[in-house]
């Protein structure tokens, strides 16, 4: 068994394991709502077992809870996380992944949030510094209107099914 990562929160935080450990502490306070912004998925761990178990007891627990995550490319999240992706086909009623446009492709941090009140930020996507904080309102609303941002700059949602003739 790993050991528990002691994490402190509203300090900057170096480290990927760090990084990875912040998520989880966050993330697994998710009730109703989780707001994900990312480049590609690479660092985070979104490809493991334990990132995929979180996020489904997340999906799993309300029926009314939401999913939704921003990505500058779809690649990495369709070709190397098959565990993510079946929750996308499992899920596509709470679930939705959405890939930028050109012009939001200058965004180098990435950052969740989870029901407004908790978050974790990396400063920027090749540097294993970041800040996470719990319960921290001012920061999720700041970072709320980015997510929105974004938002705005997607193209349309990833598909789970193939359209063909």
């Amino acid at each position: 068994m790993m050991n528990e990562i002691e994490l402190t929160p509203n300090t900057i935080i170096l480290g990927e394991r760090n990084y990875q450990a912040a998520l989880d502490i966050v993330i697994a306070h998710a009730e109703n709502e989780l707001l994900i912004f990312d480049q590609g998925f690479e660092p985070g761990d979104y490809a493991s077992l334990k990132r995929f178990e979180l996020l489904s007891e997340f999906l799993s627990k309300n029926s009314l809870s939401k999913l939704t995550i921003i990505l500058q490319s779809t690649q990495h999240f369709i070709q190397h996380c098959p565990r993510l992706f079946e929750l996308l086909k499992l899920y596509s009623h709470q679930m939705v992944v959405f890939g930028t446009n050109d012009s939001a492709k200058v965004a180098k941090d990435c950052f969740v949030i989870v029901d407004k009140q908790h978050y974790v930020r990396r400063f920027h996507i090749e540097q294993a510094r970041f800040k996470y904080a719990l319960n921290d309102l001012d920061e999720c609303a700041n970072l709320s209107m980015r997510f929105d941002e974004l938002l705005e700059e997607t193209t349309e949602a990833l598909s789970v099914t193939k359209l063909g003739l």
